[in-house]
């Protein structure tokens, strides 16, 4: 029985299914690892991660099976299939910033014994011997990839999958890696399944190479094949040409396909080309073919080595777009046609390059660049979510799928519409999607009333139409003139300062700040404190505040956040005027950017004019702040309730949190002879946060015997902030 297990296959999939929500993600997944070494290779999106999580148990399985060793591992928890002896490298390294390399090494190696032990694992990393004392925060990029590799050798697996190995790493530690794996397949006490979007690694370190397509296994090929022929990378992986890609294959041609061809006889050294020769993102656009050749590596031995043109200095992230930018006219072409084009005309005899973007759910044809069928095919359940009879419905959907592709579009310049309510809704949406600075203009009819459920917390301009957009006049020809010609100069005007900017220094990261009146002095002094260091951006905490704030830092504007002024809590528990969504956190939560938080002004719920209070609330405490806003009190009970809100949210954040907490009052009405001083009320929500707060030494809470207001403590904040950043502005100054 043990000699039977021995011989199974290393991993088995047979019919794997995964889906998120009505998006089927793994589609009939079949491969097999006997033993050794195997690579797959595809575009983003195509499910590789998604395969290593389903594998590992981190995901749902919908259908079929997965077998390591022999053994059913389907649907197990990932503890039991680690017990199996599965190791897993995750794509983004997962550390923990608060240990150090050397510990991160003996927590692992405890687990199970092995050839792999920490003195090996220096051997073949130098450079975290070198850093063994350092915490998982302070390693570079490519040092986390170490780490994280090393972690999961320690447990010395029978199956080690490995999502994305060389990503982030220096051309000689990637040579260093393709060596270890080699040398892995050829012990043969280890079997690895290895994700990669680098061709010359994939084929270098396998004998064959799966290609994985639309959440399935497309084909098994021969490594030498793959890497010798440039069309067959460009065609299959590496220039996002969809529609060229053969149709799937059954599996008797799978297994015909995996069989080694004889490869023509070359004379010297073999090319070998990097699909994505920068590291790739869910939004990454096809790589120019003279940047491809500019990367290619030269197949000299067994293992390929990075040609010195490969060595070079990286293009910039902002030069990776393709073509030159671009400027999207988008609107319903079934209704609006020719006040569109009028549009498109004129920006385009400005020089600037457009496309003109059809989001009509009516289901007509127009002539367009792209077409209205192209965007309903990015929503999650297709076009037929899109193109249905009831059109609140229609609408929605198709405000969704715009808004996912225009995420993947790369080369944005600037987005311009016109039309009446329901072109607003329609683009608005995938508008704030874009970074700030982007422009983005709205030519509509509903632009003179309220514009907030439209803009949001983005930059949006909208413009009044004055007449309906419908029809072309001598009205409606003066505002769309002065819309296109609006958007042209600011779209012309911002690729003007890039321009300027990439032959000028970085400036200094920037960190968010949120502020309310009643914490303007602690605001202030942080700012002075870090404007050294940091460009400090203050948001007020009005709801449409913390949206912004968290708009920046899900586009990758802000390095850091000081979340010193949550009261947008209140409103929202409480029924305020300016209340935060149930998302708030969220930004910080998905980017584990490094976020110092306090409680300052959760003591006041916002409302309106007095005669606008809730009457369930006639009785309370209030403290009128002008004509126009009076503030209530807020009681013990509803501090718990808020205490327990954040500390659910501060749970979920895996980047470094220190979350302050001022025992002498959280705003400068809650200060000693203030009309909101209450300590009680604010001990209720120190113990709330407190309690249900999972402290680790990554996530703290700190007590502060001071006001929020007072010097001391905006001193801490500015020194936790300082700890967990890092005085990255000081280093970049020094280097210029």
């Amino acid at each position: 029985m043990n000699e039977a297990r021995r011989s199974s296959a290393a991993l088995e999939v047979r019919g794997l299914d995964v889906y998120y929500g009505h998006s089927h993600a793994l589609q009939g997944v079949d491969l097999t690892l006997e033993s050794g070494v195997f690579s797959v290779v595809g575009r983003n999106g195509m499910g590789k991660t998604t395969l290593c999580k389903a594998i590992m148990g981190l995901v749902e399985v919908s259908g079929g099976s997965i077998r390591v060793h022999g053994e059913d591992a389907t649907r197990r928890p990932p503890a039991q299939i680690a017990r199996l002896g599965v190791g897993y490298v995750p794509q983004g390294r997962r550390l923990w910033r608060s240990l150090s390399v050397d510990e991160h090494l003996r927590l692992a190696g405890g687990m199970r014994s092995g050839a792999w032990t920490v003195e090996r694992i220096y051997d073949t990393f130098p450079r975290l011997a070198e850093r063994k004392d350092h915490g998982g925060g302070q390693l570079s990029g490519g040092e986390q990839q170490m780490l994280a590799i090393s972690r999961a050798l320690l447990t010395n697996p029978r199956l080690l999958i490995m999502d994305e190995p060389t990503e982030g790493l220096a051309p000689v530690i990637v040579t260093q890696v393709e060596e270890m794996l080699l040398r892995l397949g050829e012990d043969g006490d280890m079997s690895v399944l290895v994700i990669e979007q680098n061709i010359g690694v994939a084929t270098a370190i396998s004998r064959n190479v799966a290609i994985m397509v639309n959440g399935r296994i497309n084909r098994i090929i021969d490594s030498a094949r793959l890497a010798a022929d440039r069309e067959l990378q460009q065609r299959l992986l590496g220039v996002g040409l969809h529609a060229e890609l053969e149709p799937d294959v059954d599996v008797a041609a799978l297994a015909a396909e995996a069989k080694p061809t004889p490869a023509p006889r070359r004379h010297g050294p073999v090319r070998v080309y990097v699909s994505n020769p920068t590291l790739p993102t869910r939004w990454s656009q096809p790589v120019p073919i003279a940047r491809i050749e500019a990367a290619a590596r030269t197949l000299s031995t067994q293992v390929a080595r990075l040609d010195d043109t490969a060595r070079r200095k990286r293009e910039p992230v902002t030069a990776q777009a393709s073509g030159p930018p671009v400027v999207l006219v988008v609107g319903t072409l079934d209704t609006k046609g020719p006040e569109l084009r009028y549009i498109r005309d004129i920006i385009a005899e400005s020089g600037l390059r457009t496309r003109l973007v059809d989001v009509s759910t009516s289901g007509r044809h127009s002539s367009c660049d792209v077409s209205a069928q192209e965007i309903a095919l990015n929503h999650g359940r297709g076009g037929s979510a899109v193109f249905g009879p009831d059109r609140g419905t229609a609408v929605t959907a198709m405000a969704d799928a715009f808004a996912s592709w225009l995420r993947r579009q790369g080369n944005v310049a600037g987005v311009i519409s016109a039309g009446g309510s329901g072109a607003a809704s329609l683009v608005a949406p995938a508008m704030r999607t874009l970074p700030v600075g982007v422009p983005k203009l709205i030519v509509s009819s509903v632009a003179s009333g309220d514009v907030g459920p439209y803009v949001g917390p983005a930059d949006i301009t909208m413009m009044y139409s004055v007449t309906d957009v419908q029809g072309l006049n001598s009205i409606s020809r003066a505002v769309l003139a002065n819309g296109a010609n609006a958007l042209a100069g600011m779209v012309k005007a911002r690729l003007e300062a890039r321009a300027a900017t990439t032959r000028e220094p970085r400036g200094l990261p920037s960190v968010g700040i949120t502020m309310f009146g009643v914490t303007t002095p602690a605001v202030q002094k942080i700012a002075a404190e870090l404007r050294d260091d940091f460009e400090c951006l203050v948001f007020h905490a009005t709801g449409v505040g913390g949206r912004s704030m968290e708009n920046l830092v899900e586009s990758g504007q802000l390095a850091g956040v000081i979340d010193l002024t949550t009261t947008e809590i209140c409103d929202l528990l409480m029924g305020g005027v300016f209340p935060a969504t149930e998302d708030r956190f969220g930004a910080i939560i998905r980017s584990r950017l490094p976020y110092v938080g306090s409680v300052g002004a959760l003591d006041m719920v916002n409302f309106g004019a007095p005669d606008t209070i809730p009457e369930r609330y006639r009785s309370r405490k209030f403290h009128v702040h002008n004509p126009q806003v009076t503030l209530m009190r807020t009681t013990a009970d509803e501090n718990e309730r808020m205490g327990r809100w954040i500390a659910d949210r501060l749970n979920q954040m895996d980047g470094p949190v220190r979350f302050f907490l001022p025992e002498d009052g959280v705003s400068a009405l809650d200060a000693r002879g203030q009309p909101f001083w209450d300590p009680e009320a604010d001990a209720a929500l120190f113990r709330a946060l407190e309690r249900n707060v999972r402290q680790t030494g990554n996530r703290q809470i700190i007590r502060v015997p001071k006001n929020i207001n007072d010097p001391d403590f905006a001193a801490a904040i500015v020194g936790a902030f300082q700890t967990l950043f890092g005085r990255a502005g000081a280093r970049r100054r020094l280097a210029r």
